[in-house]
């Protein structure tokens, strides 16, 4: 079997899948992310950046320098 990973952008999305799901009889569990979502929307829109090269990478190399 495969496992589905989804991502409610909303709390009425998030209720109309459990709902969904459990009408189907189909387990299954939750996971709450031990990080705030604002923090996740900056890592998120970080790695954005870098993708667009408006990023600076440092090799570890000069961390010690």
């Amino acid at each position: 079997m495969e496992t589905l990973i989804v991502h409610p952008k909303n709390k009425e999305q998030l209720s109309a899948l459990k709902a969904f799901v459990k009408a189907l009889k189909i387990e299954f569990t939750t996971e709450k992310s031990p990080y705030k979502p604002d923090f996740v929307a900056k890592i998120k829109r970080s790695q954005e950046q870098m993708k667009e090269g408006k990023g600076v990478k440092i090799a570890v190399e000069d961390l010690w320098k």
